[in-house]
């Protein structure tokens, strides 16, 4: 592979072999001598063989090996003549985040943090297969599906201010039930407003430093504030919808005449009937990504407000940003100084749209996209924003997390005999969790230092710091 260093933070792989476009990975020196030890970087390479690829195939800096497409991976293809691929999009279709601000100092909050953590692991069920009280009918798990977070709000579990602040409203278009199989439906049924497991995670924490003054006030966000972030997905629906493509395109691409480095670049021309009716499904288990996400926050601003007997107008716990991190996207984007409908992959990247774009809510739109970039829960999150460069060079996107550096099997090698939980409550932080081996499989070492992600994304230029919070407790599956 030819790999050259362009700056500081810009490696370029030069095209070879049936590569379309070039590849272009984000990272410090001292990052891509880590990105280096596994496969990531050829999967780069790959996804620039797919057809109406269009200026480069993308990776971030917590770029990690994948299904397909690298974790943090970014390719955008012509609408017209591109394909569409579940590899880049990945299994937990509409994987996000979301974080909702309060008027809470949290330093006023330490003595009742324990009564806190305990009362969240209580009330948001958590963990592998785990359900929820909510049990929905075919026809109500179908308005889901189409409705996305505008379903939640019109049952009474949010407000328009959350649709309003949550990246498309909370609903993708043209959504179509009646192309998921009868196991993925059935999946969904019971599991809305669930946590789920894994990398998946409710965390209270405080603002700890402000570095943009001016785009923290746009988003509500003060020193010493506390904050709730939430990190969930479509949960066994967006899996079996991913699965039952992923089998359909494996028999397709076989018709396709090209040649894919990787059976897992499994694809189908966007314009084919098998294209749109991926892109349909896939915006069914979006919109219940969504529509899950709403639930959670809204079940935990009544924790809140139960636990501290304060009513919802002082708890002041509004939605900032929710933005997805596994989604395939009709957009409009300059390329080469001429407008193109793309369809933008994005893998473990989130959407950092910069100032002025019209997708925009009014009141951040003068700054830039709110980005919300969780770290490994021992360290610390980031606020940060999206900006004009990025729309020039990254098709509007940005990294989604730390990104892992070790396996689960690896990380629970290197907890053997330790206590990760009481290592954590060392440092301030209450854990609980539901599954026998997560915190071995979600030790901080086992993912990259956030702070060294965000300062590559930063320096680049291609989104900008506003905030870093630090965790102060923790819910996992």
């Amino acid at each position: 592979m030819d790999l050259r260093q362009i700056d500081e933070y810009r490696w370029r792989i030069e095209p070879s072999g049936n590569m379309r476009v070039p590849g272009l990975v984000f990272a410090s020196r001292p990052m891509m001598d880590q990105i280096r030890k596994d496969q990531a970087l050829d999967q780069v390479a790959n996804v620039a063989h797919l057809p109406g690829i269009v200026k480069a195939s993308l990776a971030m800096p917590d770029i990690h090996w994948g299904y397909g497409f690298p974790i943090g991976g970014v390719a955008a293809f012509d609408w017209n003549r591109g394909v569409v691929s579940p590899g880049g999009v990945g299994y937990d279709i509409n994987c996000g985040v979301r974080l909702a601000r309060t008027n809470l100092e949290a330093d006023h909050l330490v003595d009742r943090l324990r009564e806190l953590v305990e009362a969240l692991y209580r009330d948001i069920p958590c963990g592998v297969g785990k359900g929820g009280p909510l049990k929905l009918s075919v026809k109500e798990e179908k308005k889901v599906l189409r409705q996305g977070s505008r379903w939640a709000v019109e049952n009474g579990f949010g407000t328009q201010d959350d649709l309003e602040h949550t990246e498309d409203g909370g609903c993708l278009a043209g959504a179509d039930p009646g192309l998921l199989s009868q196991r993925a439906l059935e999946r969904g049924r019971n599991q809305l407003g669930t946590l789920g497991s894994g990398n998946h995670f409710l965390e209270v924490g405080r603002v700890e430093q402000i570095h943009d003054a001016e785009a923290a006030e746009a988003y509500g966000l003060f020193q010493g504030q506390l904050t709730l972030m939430l990190h969930s997905g479509s949960r066994g629906l967006g899996y079996q919808v991913c699965d039952d493509f992923l089998a359909s395109m494996a028999r397709n691409v076989k018709s396709m005449d090209i040649q894919l480095p990787d059976r897992q670049l499994a694809c189908a021309y966007i314009q084919s009937d098998l294209g749109r009716r991926y892109l349909q499904a896939m915006a069914c288990a979006a919109n219940y990504a969504w529509a899950n996400r709403q639930l959670l926050l809204h079940r935990c601003r009544q924790t809140f407000q139960k636990v501290l007997a304060m009513g919802p107008r002082d708890l002041g716990m509004d939605l900032v940003y929710d933005v997805c991190h596994n989604i395939a996207k009709k957009e409009d984007h300059l390329v080469e100084g001429r407008e193109m409908t793309l369809c933008v992959h994005r893998k473990g990247a989130t959407r950092a749209f910069g100032p002025g774009h019209r997708v925009l809510p009014d009141d951040y739109r003068p700054v830039g996209q709110p980005i919300l970039i969780p770290g490994d829960m021992g360290t610390a999150s980031y606020v940060l924003k999206g900006t004009a460069r990025a729309m020039e060079e990254t098709f509007g996107s940005s990294c989604h997390g730390a990104g892992r550096v070790l396996s689960r099997k690896a990380a629970k090698k290197k907890s053997r005999g330790r206590s990760i939980a009481r290592e954590l409550e060392d440092r301030g932080i209450l854990v609980r969790w539901s599954g026998r081996f997560t915190m071995a499989e979600e030790m901080p070492e086992a993912y990259k230092d956030v702070t060294q992600v965000v300062d590559v994304i930063h320096g680049a230029g291609i989104a900008l710091k506003v905030a870093r919070l630090k965790p102060m407790l923790v819910v996992k599956g």
